[in-house]
């Protein structure tokens, strides 16, 4: 169920959770933008363990369905080739809402097999600019299948334990760091970034560069 809000946001209602897309930075007309690094962030409390513990961890939250997500995606990518060697960046599908579990489990799919990057950008690009109707477990099966991978592979991993476990790891990620919209940043466990707190995706990108400049000195 969707409720459209004032300046053109959607909020998505889910059990006990409150999704709101973020809206683009140029539809922001008038908005207030954060006039320091400290404004761009908010602490997650308690700290969230990572997978790294010996490197600087930064964590997206994304959703395939998210054309926010899929316009950050060149930035993010940018960025990435700019990263320090103590920094590790990794993914992480959002789990806020049941209509978000097929692509969650795609991706889980996909990383199980090794064949992220394979299909990663190409389903950004068929949901956004094909317009394609690609949101059930069948179509994307379809949808590796026609990409030339292993759709039995795919399908199994698609409903394989492991993703069952992983599915439920995402979940309270997102739910422990109180992230109510996608493309979220976590870094290292301890600030949450996203668009709407920044102001716009540079500053995103900016703010999470001066979060682990904070980190290295902490």
């Amino acid at each position: 169920m969707t409720t459209k809000i004032k300046n053109g946001g959607v909020a998505l209602r889910a059990p006990r959770i409150l999704l709101s897309f973020l809206l683009l930075p140029g539809l922001l007309a008038g908005a207030a933008q954060a006039r320091s690094p400290d404004d761009a962030y908010a602490l997650i409390k308690p700290v969230q363990p990572t997978q790294s513990p010996d490197k600087i961890e930064m964590v997206e939250v994304f959703w395939y369905g998210c054309s926010h997500c899929y316009r950050f995606e060149p930035h993010l990518a940018t960025w990435r080739k700019t990263l320090p060697e103590d920094v590790v960046f990794r993914r992480v599908p959002g789990v806020l809402n049941k209509d978000w579990i097929p692509h969650a489990r795609a991706y889980f799919a996909a990383e199980k097999m090794g064949v992220v990057e394979k299909m990663h950008a190409p389903l950004f690009k068929a949901l956004h600019l094909s317009q394609r109707r690609i949101y059930t477990r069948k179509s994307l099966i379809n949808f590796v299948n026609k990409l030339g991978l292993d759709g039995d592979e795919f399908a199994k991993h698609y409903d394989s334990n492991e993703t069952d476990v992983k599915m439920k790891q995402a979940f309270l990620l997102a739910r422990n760091a109180k992230i109510t919209g996608v493309p979220s940043m976590i870094v290292n466990g301890r600030y949450l970034v996203s668009a709407s707190s920044a102001g716009s995706f540079k500053r995103m990108l900016e703010t999470m560069d001066y979060l682990a400049d904070l980190e290295r000195r902490r």
